[in-house]
C-alpha cells in the first residue's frame, strides 16, 4: 500500500475494522480457496502483503503450522498486529518502496492491494522476487473500471444517488494514483514477471448484508473528501447512508480479480 498521506482508505480511521471485517466476509472464502489450490500444507512460509486486517494472516498459520512461518506487512499494522504470535510475524513494510523483508518462500499473497500502490511495477518485481524456485504468487484485485455501478439495478433516486457517489469515491481513488483498470492486467503482468502456469478467474457479490456494511463504513471514511472535492453534499451523503441501511439497494462490489502463477524451477 501506500504511504498513509497517500492512501484514501488508511488504516487510522477507525472506519478501517469495519471495513476490514466486511472485506473478510465477502472475499476470504475466495482467497481461502484459491490459496488450498495451490497447495497450501504444513511447514509453508508465506508473506502476506498488505495484509490490513488479521483474518487471512490468521488462517495462513493455522495451514501451516508450528513448523511453518507467516510474515504479515502493511504500512500501517495496528489491525494485523492482532495476529502476532506464534508462525506469525507482523512487519512495518511498504512495498512499493522498501525491499522485500524475505526471500525463499513459498506463497506470497496481495489482496486488494496493488491498485492503489503507486509503483505497481516495483511492488510486483519485490514479490516475485521474494519466491523460492516453485513458489506461489496469488495476487487479488479489483477492477472498478469494468463494472462501475455499485447498483446494477437503477431503478430509482435511491439507486441513482448511491451510483453518483459511486462516480465520486472513483474519482477520488484515480486523483490518488489508483488504476481502475487493474485487475484485469493481473494474469498478463504475472506472465510477463515470467511465472508460469497463470490461471485466473473473477467474483464479485451483487447483494450481500457485507456490501451494505463495507459501503456504509467507506462513504463514511471518505465523507470529507467527497464533500471538500464538491463530489457530493453533506444532506446527499446523509441521506445515501439511511438508504444504504435500510438495505433495498442491491448493493454489488468491483469484480476482484483473483490469478496466480508459479515461478520456474529454473
Amino acid at each position: 500500500m501506500t504511504r498513509e498521506n497517500d492512501y484514501l482508505l488508511d488504516n487510522a480511521r477507525s472506519e478501517a475494522g469495519i471495513r476490514f471485517d466486511a472485506l473478510s466476509e465477502l472475499f476470504d472464502p475466495v482467497t481461502f480457496r484459491h490459496v488450498e489450490t495451490l497447495g497450501i500444507t504444513s511447514g509453508w512460509k508465506c508473506w502476506e502483503v498488505g495484509a490490513g486486517g488479521p483474518s487471512v494472516v490468521t488462517w495462513l498459520a493455522d495451514r501451516v503450522g508450528p513448523t511453518g512461518r507467516v510474515l504479515a506487512t502493511d504500512i500501517d499494522t495496528s489491525w494485523a498486529s492482532r495476529a502476532t504470535g506464534g508462525t506469525v510475524e507482523v512487519l512495518r513494510h511498504d512495498v512499493g518502496r522498501d525491499d522485500p523483508p524475505a526471500t525463499g518462500l513459498d506463497l506470497v499473497h496481495a489482496r486488494l492491494v496493488l491498485v492503489h500502490v503507486a509503483d505497481r511495477e516495483r511492488a510486483l518485481r519485490a514479490m516475485v522476487s521474494a519466491l523460492r524456485p516453485g513458489g506461489r504468487l496469488l495476487l487479488e484485485d479489483a477492477d472498478p473500471a469494468s463494472q462501475p455501478l455499485i447498483c446494477l439495478d437503477e431503478y430509482g433516486p435511491e439507486q441513482v444517488l448511491a451510483n453518483r457517489l459511486r462516480t465520486g469515491f472513483r474519482s477520488l481513488l484515480a486523483a490518488r494514483g489508483a488504476d481502475l483498470s487493474y485487475g484485469r492486467k493481473l494474469p498478463r503482468l504475472l506472465r510477463e514477471s515470467g511465472l508460469t502456469d497463470v490461471t485466473a478467474d473473477a467474483y464479485f457479490p451483487i447483494t450481500s448484508p457485507a456490501c451494505d456494511v463495507l459501503e456504509a463504513a467507506t462513504v463514511r471514511h471518505v465523507r470529507g473528501q467527497l464533500v471538500s472535492a464538491g463530489l457530493a453534499t453533506d444532506e446527499e451523503i446523509d441521506r445515501h447512508l439511511t438508504n444504504v441501511m435500510s438495505g433495498r439497494l442491491d448493493l454489488a462490489t468491483s469484480p476482484m480479480i483473483s490469478a496466480w502463477g508459479r515461478r520456474p524451477w529454473s
